[in-house]
């Protein structure tokens, strides 16, 4: 099969998009128009965007759809996986240094599920926490750039996003795992499925910036964990849930919310 590809900055990274010839460009720019979408819309970073007016808020937030399904998915993995994943913790990755404070209300350092009220059209925090995205909302992106290539006539195809990946269609992609020395050996293919990637490092490392914060009393483990799973907001999530759970229930933790250590 012949294939399309391109490549360009988006989401703090480089991002490519493929697919088969047929589909032509115009899959590829309604991939790249939705990963546009998506940071601006669940960037912390940004001041400006949706996420930043939820965390600076008095009171319900209008928001996009995308958004709602965003904090939903969040909320329940939060629930579901007992905090392991936690998008509660902008509070103190602002302290840490590792995220921009925009002012404001002093935040906690950490928050609980229930601390985000969810309605239609609207989002509502009922303590001062402060909201962050960014163990998620990459995976998601992927997930709706994907689902942008279908609606634009593509049959099959694939999102690279600094390796958040999710293959769709009869496509087969070749996947490699990075190891905590840099280095890469080949992993078989990846076909209708999704794929991430989180390293704990001993120190900070550029490459992968991602400030992992356990629950209190745990802190994640050193490594570089990957995940294999359906959709790639699930992959992108759990690898979180890897790099802290104890070693004794890390596989059955992750079968059981929907992945796979690859």
């Amino acid at each position: 099969m012949d294939v399309i590809r391109r490549m360009r900055p988006a989401l703090g990274t480089f991002v490519e998009a493929g697919t088969h010839a047929g589909a032509g460009l115009p899959a590829l720019d309604a991939a790249f128009a939705s990963l546009d979408l998506a940071q601006a819309r669940w960037s912390f970073q940004d001041p400006g965007s949706e996420l930043s007016r939820i965390n600076g808020g008095d009171g319900w937030v209008p928001v996009h759809d995308d958004t709602l399904r965003l904090l939903r998915l969040a909320r329940s993995l939060m629930l579901a996986s007992s905090g392991y994943f936690d998008f509660t913790l902008g509070g103190a990755q602002v302290q840490r240094g590792s995220l921009p404070d925009h002012g404001g209300l002093p935040a906690l350092e950490r928050g609980a599920a229930h601390d985000v009220e969810l309605s239609a059209g609207a989002v509502r925090l009922r303590r001062p926490v402060r909201l962050v995205l960014d163990g998620i909302a990459k995976g998601f992106a992927v997930d709706l750039a994907c689902s942008a290539m279908r609606r634009a006539g593509a049959r099959s195809g694939w999102i690279n996003a600094g390796g958040d990946i999710r293959v769709f269609g009869d496509i087969e992609l070749p996947l490699a795992l990075r190891g905590e020395d840099g280095g890469v050996r080949p992993c078989g293919v990846l076909r209708n499925a999704a794929f991430a990637s989180s390293q704990v490092a001993a120190e900070r490392d550029a490459s992968f910036p991602a400030d992992i914060i356990g629950p209190i009393g745990l802190a994640p483990q050193q490594g570089v964990w990957s995940v294999l799973a359906r959709s790639a907001w699930r992959a992108d999530a759990l690898t979180k849930v890897a790099a802290i759970a104890p070693a004794d229930v890390r596989g059955a933790l992750l079968e059981r919310l929907g992945g796979r250590l690859a």
